[in-house]
């Protein structure tokens, strides 16, 4: 159903985007604004802005933009009606709406489908642990036995699955999911072998208890399930499949309850189970995820670095546990997160360690016992080294190959000074070691690309391999290969005289190229948003006098050309547009439309990368701002000419083709042609004086 244009206001004006987004990722301040590593692509430099005046976000690295509802859509990958409806629902608007029919259902997107099915099921097995014999029997006294209280099942959302065949597919069909919704939940399944009217479909999950897995917004999306009985033809757990909504190796089981804790401790604890989060978030010590019984991925490690760079590993101790660790060791490190190591005591897990010592020896326990990476890889190889020197020297290796996975220079620097101490070794051998295994890294990168670019090119040579230059090659042999190779490689993937002078040209092979004269379009526009209503002299504003100046002329690039246009027709109404009119215009319940474009344009547009530092101000170090009139005037004229200049540039270009063109053409023809090229040659030195422009004759 659609919601009301006033409901939508409402949920707008309600909505803090600094709130929003610090469910999905740690913002911290810089200035006015807030800045985070963006959440949208990997990077280890913060470039992700966030304007609280404005409620916009801005992604200097990859170019996301928007409010609050694009962040949701964007972050959460659903439309723009479900994206309205997670904000109400976090900011207690309330929507009227009919309560949805099968039909309705179906006319939505299949995320937003499963979504509400999995949801569904999620109730449905808690309502069966809670009303039903078996349920209360079976599933709660489990529960119970391993000391859950009622907060702790509700927080997780715990709950039990009958032992029969199809429970869950009936009570489904009866509220009007259909059997094949249920089937790519991962929720029943089709029976091998039959097909058509014979086919069987069955619940997935039977006399199990229920661990709902939700993503960072809380919505579940996938279940992990333990079986109760001893059947040695059933797995102990069992977990959904991959689905639209679910991707194992991309989510953390326990995120969306940690979130706030893991960004206040700012640190992440790392489990392996289901219920070891569960009794830690028990006992008081809330900042903990597991990797839902999957292997430690590099997405789920970017995950929590969202939230913050320090991880702590906690695996049991014996042989598979410290295995683990290690495993996951390397992929943290590269990922440029601080690691810490905890190994619990031998035959003990978190869950029962914690159930044995309680909450606050747990803490400690952590505290006492945690090791860097170095101290806990150099006390598995020193005691297995003994006074083996040989074995010794291998360990100081691969603790070095681990600090080669940093990325971050200085920390490597410092680590190789950490590892020269703990092994009693100078440091430059440490040092030397690590650029040794650096240097190897590289050299197998530069091999596997190689291989890889001769599989691509059909396993023709490449420029790269020695063995593909000539024998007795000569420099000028050399020469005669370069030349012209700088001027093919800044030549248009199109032809100019095949595309529109001025758009963005692409081609499969290269990314979009910008003409020159849409930077200095960018630049108009954005005078335009900014400063447009400001007064240049007395009576004429800046919108006024940049209109007045190109009355003729028409924008080549999009969206530049559509935001002029909307300006000339507002001036035309008696209006000047601000940034507001493009900050807040809304797309339609697709997210299909031009307003995202002038949206995301506006952002980039109004959003400074860099602010001045309050050390200079304290120092008096005063920086002239490009809003005061004079700069502004002086802003808006040069912008002016350039455009005009490269304007004349462009017809200069194309008459003298049509030049080229005229020797078979009467003379009168070409006389007018080199006429009205001098015409534009004039202008072009005119303008270039203005700028103060060398330009050759």
């Amino acid at each position: 159903m659609r919601i009301p244009e006033e409901t939508v206001e409402r949920i707008r004006q309600s909505t803090d985007i600094l709130e929003v987004i610090n469910d999905f990722v740690s913002l911290k301040k810089r200035g006015s604004n807030y800045i985070a590593c963006c959440p949208f692509h990997n990077e280890k430099t913060p470039s992700f802005n966030v304007n609280p005046t404005r409620q916009i976000y801005k992604c200097f690295g990859c170019g996301k933009a928007g409010d609050a509802v694009r962040f949701v859509m964007d972050i959460e990958n659903i439309g723009y009606g479900e994206a309205l409806r997670y904000l109400a629902k976090k900011y207690g608007v309330e929507i009227e709406e009919q309560e949805q029919t099968p039909e309705d259902l179906l006319r939505q997107n299949e995320r937003e489908s499963l979504l509400i099915v999995l949801n569904f099921a999620k109730t449905f097995f808690q309502e069966t642990m809670q009303t039903t014999d078996e349920g209360r029997s079976i599933g709660l006294s489990y529960f119970r036995e391993r000391g859950f209280t009622n907060p702790t099942i509700d927080a997780f959302e715990l709950g039990y699955t009958l032992d029969q065949w199809d429970a869950l597919l009936k009570e489904g069909q009866r509220r009007g999911y259909s059997r094949d919704l249920l089937e790519k939940a991962g929720l029943v399944l089709i029976k091998d072998g039959t097909t058509g009217s014979d086919k069987k479909v069955f619940d997935r999950f039977r006399g199990r208890v229920m661990f709902p897995i939700h993503n960072v917004s809380g919505r579940v999306i996938a279940f992990g399930a333990r079986i109760l009985k001893v059947d040695k033809n059933q797995p102990k757990y069992l977990n959904s499949p991959e689905t639209t909504v679910y991707h194992k190796s991309q989510v953390l089981y326990g995120i969306f309850q940690a979130k706030q804790a893991i960004r206040q401790e700012d640190v992440c604890y790392l489990t392996e189970g289901y219920t070891d989060v569960i009794s830690l978030h028990q006992a008081g010590i809330k900042n903990v995820v597991a990797s839902s019984g999957t292997s430690l991925t590099t997405e789920q490690i970017r995950l929590i670095s969202r939230f913050t760079p320090n991880v702590t590993i906690l695996y049991d101790g014996d042989a598979a546990g410290i295995k683990a660790a290690l495993r996951g060791l390397d992929m943290v490190l590269e990922e440029g997160l601080n690691l810490k190591l905890l190994l619990l005591p031998d035959g003990e897990d978190p869950d029962s360690y914690v159930h044995k010592v309680g909450a606050d020896a747990f803490k400690t326990y952590i505290r006492e016992h945690s090791q860097d990476f170095i101290d806990f890889k150099a006390s598995q190889w020193l005691t297995e080294a003994g006074d083996n020197p040989l074995k010794r020297a291998e360990g100081i290796s691969d603790v070095c190959a681990s600090i080669t996975r940093i990325p971050d220079p200085l920390k490597r620097q410092t680590l190789s000074q950490r590892v020269a101490q703990v092994f009693h070794v100078s440091e430059q051998s440490v040092i030397s070691e690590i650029n040794r295994l650096l240097r190897k890294q590289q050299d197998q990168t530069k091999k596997d690309s190689e291989r890889q670019q001769r599989v691509s090119d059909g396993g023709k040579k490449t420029a790269s391999d020695p063995s593909s230059a000539p024998a007795n090659s000569s420099f000028d042999d050399i020469n005669s290969l370069l030349d012209g190779f700088s001027e093919d490689l800044f030549q248009p993937a199109t032809a100019p005289d095949t595309a529109a002078p001025g758009k963005f040209y692409t081609d499969e092979r290269t990314k979009p190229v910008r003409t020159p004269i849409s930077y200095q379009e960018e630049e108009c526009v954005r005078l335009l948003i900014n400063y447009g209503a400001r007064e240049l002299e007395p009576g004429i504003t800046l919108c006024q006098y940049v209109l007045s100046e190109l009355h003729e002329i028409d924008f080549q690039t999009s969206p530049y050309d559509l935001i002029l246009t909307l300006f000339r027709e507002a001036y035309g109404r008696g209006d000047i547009l601000t940034a507001n009119d493009f900050l807040n215009r809304r797309s339609n319940a697709s997210g299909q439309s031009d307003d995202i474009a002038l949206q995301s344009q506006a952002i980039h547009l109004t959003t400074p990368r860099y602010e001045i530092s309050g050390g200079w101000l304290k120092h008096e170090i005063l920086v002239p701002s490009e809003e005061e009139i004079g700069i502004l005037a002086d802003a808006a004229y040069r912008n002016i000419l350039r455009i005009k200049k490269m304007l004349a540039e462009q017809r200069m270009a194309a008459l003298q083709q049509l030049l080229r063109e005229a020797s078979n053409k009467p003379p009168e023809e070409a006389d007018q042609l080199l006429a009205e090229f001098m015409h534009f040659k004039r202008i072009d030195i005119e303008i270039s004086s203005l700028l103060g422009t060398v330009i050759s004759g």
